[in-house]
């Protein structure tokens, strides 16, 4: 038995030599999908075809072993029976280490992909259009100073304890514009929030629907996994040539959730109307009217949330559930992350391409 195995070990060292060494680095590259709630993938898994020239190499080396030079000199018979040194026992370990160098550099070239390494890569940022309304009725004091200061302080501060995520602007009264568009200047957006003023828009009326297409429009061409609007209004619509239902709509059609945040208590509230003759600000009873269930509705319909600011605290309050939910989604819509792994592989293959150099020069020299 053992002399079969020296037989065959003689005849195909090559090959055999080779299937250890790459078991050996199987062994040693636990594969991935072996790894409990983790899976490998290629992004270009063509190039795994690079893999045929290890069975090309293996079979040159054979070939040559078995119609290698043949000795024609007096001593070639002595040289026969004398066997074989341990430098011919090692040969093989050329062939082996270049057909598992091959193996590994035809892995790395597909670029494999672990989505057990996902805790080193970093989670992609969400899409934010807040949408302010500035019409008339937001000069009512129930939130104090009126409710479109509080708002742009609450706003203003939101912004600031976001990080990697685009974020823009629109203002609405009986129209809606883009204040700002998509950006990650945090302080440019913060600074153009803090000079909106009433008056800069028609305040007569209020274009819910308006204002959520135009909010839609910036979000349109987004690539982003999460994409959210933030409404802030009193909730009464009744302007646009868009109804709240139709934008609501289109938004729940492109996976865009709508957080809405009621600004106000009652229809009846504080506006401020004027200075007296010692310059002190006049307040009279002014007929703002609400409406709560059109923002609920448009919250449930698009996946988001619904939030009432009673006073100052509510809405701070709104806004840091706010935080929250778009932390979570950001957290749901990953999804699978995968991490570039091909390093691992393309350093072990130039290990073993510089072991089988160094070799080549030094113990398995040939010597013409």
């Amino acid at each position: 038995m053992w002399r079969r195995w020296q037989t065959l070990w003689r005849r195909y060292s090559p090959l055999m030599a080779s299937l250890l060494l790459l078991g050996l680095l199987s062994a040693i590259l636990l594969p991935p999908w072996l790894v409990p709630g983790s899976s490998l993938r290629f992004d270009r898994p063509f190039l795994l075809l690079l893999g045929l020239l290890v069975p090309v190499v293996i079979a040159r080396a054979l070939l040559e072993r078995r119609n290698g030079p043949r000795l024609r000199f007096p001593l070639a018979g002595v040289l026969a029976r004398s066997g074989t040194g341990w430098r011919s026992r090692l040969a093989p370990l050329s062939t082996a280490l270049q057909a598992g160098a091959l193996a590994l550099l035809a892995v790395a070239a597909a670029r494999p992909q672990d989505s057990s390494q996902r805790q080193n890569t970093s989670l992609e940022g969400i899409d934010i259009v807040l949408t302010l309304d500035v019409s008339g009725s937001m000069q009512a004091t129930d939130l104090r100073p009126t409710r479109l200061e509080a708002s742009k302080s609450v706003v203003q501060d939101f912004i600031k304890r976001r990080s990697n995520d685009r974020m823009g602007a629109v203002v609405f009264a009986s129209d809606a514009f883009t204040l700002c568009p998509l950006t990650l200047d945090y302080s440019v957006l913060a600074s153009m929030i803090q000079d909106i003023q009433i008056g800069v828009i028609d305040d007569k009326s209020t274009a819910i629907g308006n204002a959520v297409g135009v909010a839609i429009n910036r979000l349109r061409k987004s690539d982003a996994k999460s994409k959210a609007i933030i409404l802030l209004t009193d909730g009464s619509s009744n302007a646009g040539n868009i109804s709240p239902e139709q934008a609501t709509a289109f938004a729940r059609t492109m996976g865009i959730k709508i957080y809405t945040v009621l600004m106000g208590q009652k229809d009846q509230a504080e506006v401020a109307s004027g200075l007296d003759f010692f310059a002190r600000q006049m307040f009279g009873q002014q007929n703002v009217p609400i409406n709560r269930d059109l923002l609920v509705s448009i919250s449930e319909q698009t996946n988001g949330a619904f939030f009432e600011a009673t006073d100052r605290s509510a809405l701070e309050s709104s806004f840091h559930s706010i935080l929250d939910a778009l932390e979570r989604a950001r957290i749901e819509d990953q999804g699978v992350v995968y991490a570039e792994v091909f390093g691992r592989y393309l350093f072990l293959a130039l290990m073993l391409l510089c072991l089988e150099v160094l070799l080549a020069v030094t113990v398995l020299r040939r010597v013409p």
